[in-house]
């Protein structure tokens, strides 16, 4: 399906901000993304030791989790700041941020960037968002496997393979701009031969990176998606409003510093250009615009699971009090919309 919208964003959901005020919110600067990652370090240090001294005893499982925790949100975050560009104003800080958090990650930077385009461009519309990561509506088999984490290694590495020998298809081709095809593949190919020397070296006995990179990235996945599934569920595709198509919430503060203040999610999309540090102050200035944030991390995704229970077993899907499309509320069975465009 096409969409006829240009674009989404806030002129498509009839929100408006002071240029003047737009432009003080949309400045750039170093400093906040440089003590983000300081802080950010001290965590994973905190998270190696904590695994390097409780190796062996019951208390590695706590530590283990604590530091795929640490590890994985961030690297996601990290790598779709770094992919608007607005993390960092030294643009090689931002570049190279932008290639470290990815590996880590799990994503080749080019192609998410524009993937990414994609789906700011088009959020949420049937066949020309690229980041559409589950069927809709969804149900308790999709949110499981959303969950696990493991079908974004199967997408991405899908990605990176075909890339790598230089296999771009139509639907990649139809969001990387011509000119950036060769930068697709080069970076497909750096990203495959970096993967591929950690498996060796683990196979060669460095057992290291599976302990501090592998396991916890893999044990990180359902923490991560715990954040990301949240922001589009259950709400409305294929309108040209980011109101109705996506969902801010309230973190901890914890959380928000691990996510770079992306649960403003409904701010984020609807003036992209905006860095993470930011998003608070544009957050107050629209919020009497917007739908109240979702309650929090766990109660979202707790009545997210709700629902999905409920419409697999063919009952009332009407979540208690987190925004729903008025079309995934019904009391019985449910019809197909959308196939996700990240398989």
């Amino acid at each position: 399906m096409t969409s006829e919208y240009v674009a989404t964003n806030a002129a498509s959901s009839g929100i408006s901000v002071d240029r003047k005020k737009l432009k003080s919110l949309g400045r750039r600067s170093d400093r906040p993304g440089l003590v983000w990652l300081a802080k950010w370090a001290v965590l994973m240090t905190a998270g190696v030791l904590a695994v390097h001294f409780t190796w062996g005893t019951p208390w590695a499982v706590l530590s283990m989790g604590f530091y795929a925790f640490v590890l994985t949100v961030p690297a996601y975050a990290l790598s779709h700041e770094t992919a608007h560009g607005t993390a960092f104003r030294t643009r090689w800080l931002n570049e190279l941020m932008l290639w470290v958090s990815s590996f880590l990650y799990f994503g080749e930077p080019y192609h998410r960037r524009y993937a990414h385009t994609s789906h700011h461009t088009k959020t949420w519309h049937v066949g020309d968002d690229a980041q559409m990561p589950f069927d809709t509506p969804m149900t308790f088999g999709g949110w499981l496997s959303e969950q696990s984490g493991l079908l974004l290694f199967w997408y991405e590495g899908k990605i990176i393979v075909a890339h790598a020998f230089g296999i771009v298809g139509s639907e990649a081709r139809r969001y990387t701009p011509e000119g950036e095809i060769r930068r697709l593949i080069l970076g497909a190919r750096l990203f495959l031969v970096g993967y591929v020397l950690v498996g060796a070296a683990i196979a060669a006995g460095q057992t290291w990176l599976l302990i501090y990179f592998v396991i916890p990235r893999v044990l990180g996945g359902p923490a991560m998606q715990f954040f990301t599934t949240i922001q589009h569920a259950e709400l409305q595709e294929n309108d040209p409003s980011i109101v109705k198509s996506t969902r801010s919430f309230a973190p901890s503060a914890l959380n928000r510093f691990l996510y770079m203040n992306m649960n403003n999610h409904i701010e984020h999309h609807l003036y992209p250009q905006i860095p993470f540090y930011s998003l608070p102050d544009l957050h107050d200035v629209v919020k009497d615009q917007l739908p109240a944030p979702d309650p929090g991390l766990i109660r979202t995704n707790l009545e997210l699971l709700g629902v999905v229970i409920r419409r697999s077993l063919g009952r009332n899907t009407k979540a208690p009090t987190i925004r729903q499309a008025p079309h995934m509320i019904t009391s019985g069975g449910f019809e197909p919309i959308a196939r996700a465009s990240m398989r």
